[in-house]
């Protein structure tokens, strides 16, 4: 091995590679050993459809998702009609087929995304 391969790579959201700002929200992304991790922070009253689409032209989101909620409360609601409450503690995979997806509560959100990133909100 050389030298480089042992390094120990040491990274913070707080610093991160690049910051999607939206109404309501942000999207971090942190690009570390070959990943690009995301973590979503939505305040009450967040909604997908309402503050992300518009400027993607689109009403769904259509990103394939694998994440962990850390905290607050959110609910993704699939094309099909299927409702999930995603809260903290859980992973979660939504499959990349349209769904909307919005902040249940007074209380922020926020989750880290392992899958879907990199095409998250852009």
């Amino acid at each position: 091995m050389n030298e480089r391969q042992l390094d120990v790579v040491l990274r913070r959201f707080e610093s991160p590679d690049e910051t999607r700002l939206m109404e309501k929200g942000k999207f971090e992304i942190v690009h570390i050993g070959g990943l690009t991790i995301g973590r979503a922070t939505y305040e009450p009253g967040w909604r997908w459809s309402k503050h992300v689409g518009p400027a993607l032209g689109a009403i769904r989101c259509e990103v394939a998702h694998v994440g962990l909620v850390v905290s607050g409360i959110a609910t993704a609601a699939l094309e099909d009609g299927r409702v999930f409450e995603l809260r903290p503690g859980e992973l979660f995979y939504i499959p990349q087929i349209p769904h909307d997806s919005w902040v249940v509560g007074n209380e922020p959100y926020v989750s880290l995304h392992f899958l879907g990133a990199e095409h998250y909100a852009k």
